[in-house]
């Protein structure tokens, strides 16, 4: 606690005055750096990531739906303690008990019984958007190896949850647990990047055919959802389902 405390510290003390560069109003101080990731990752795309995506639309809806129910069933172990310390105690209630219902009866969150008790999905939350909501500015874009489209204010969040702030992780990866093993951590992720990609083949596609810059356009999706999230906006961005940026990056 005393690490993520620091990273949090810190963050406010370089990152709290605005910031001034495009519409999005983020610069992008590492371009052409940037640029050369996101080439990378493209690359990465259309060999692995996109051909997996496809693969794993044609498994049948109820395995789909299982998985994608497990995978938010997880991830409220990262939005609990955001929502927590954003001061929304009514969320984490909320989230607990979803969590604890569908951890349960809904068989580790592959049923989403919670729902059908009138408990509700919340809007994910991470330690990126925490400290959006405090006022720490974003810093410069970042395009991350395999994980994709970032800030410096995110990827310190990535580097929170990492420290002792994803209990997921801990269990997992952090700890020598009987329980699980690391491989379990990483499957998830990469199943969550599956399913958000699956969920975005035409999307992303068209957005691909019909950018002049596709890597601006990748850009300006990305920070425009970060700001709506921390502003928990319902606005939604045609050229992405679901809202799950975050998903791949770090939760």
């Amino acid at each position: 606690m005393k690490k993520i405390l620091s990273f949090v510290v810190l963050s406010l003390l370089i990152f709290s005055y605005p910031q001034k560069s495009s519409a999005e109003g983020v610069k992008d101080c590492f371009e052409g750096l940037n640029r050369a990731t996101f080439a990378l990752n493209q690359g990465l795309d259309k060999v692995i990531v996109e051909p997996l995506a496809k693969g794993y639309r044609k498994l049948p809806i109820p395995i789909r739906t299982g998985t994608s129910n497990m995978l938010s069933n997880l991830s409220n172990l990262i939005t609990i303690p955001n929502n927590i310390l954003q001061g929304d105690f009514r969320s984490a209630g909320l989230n607990t008990a979803r969590l604890s219902v569908n951890t349960t009866i809904g068989i580790f969150g592959i049923f989403d019984v919670a729902q059908q008790m009138g408990l509700m999905k919340n809007s994910k939350e991470d330690y990126g958007q925490t400290l959006g909501k405090w006022g720490v500015g974003e810093g410069c874009y970042l395009v991350l190896p395999i994980l994709g489209p970032s800030t410096v204010r995110d990827s310190v969040g990535t580097i929170a949850s990492i420290l002792g702030g994803d209990p997921w992780y801990n269990v997992t990866v952090k700890n020598d647990t009987q329980y699980f093993k690391d491989s379990d951590y990483y499957i998830s992720k990469g199943s969550d990047g599956i399913n958000f990609r699956s969920k975005n083949i035409e999307a992303f596609d068209n957005l691909e055919k019909n950018s002049i810059d596709f890597y601006a356009s990748v850009r300006s999706l990305y920070l425009q959802d970060r700001k709506q999230k921390i502003l928990n906006s319902n606005k939604i961005i045609d050229t992405q389902d679901d809202s799950d940026w975050d998903d791949v990056q770090s939760n």
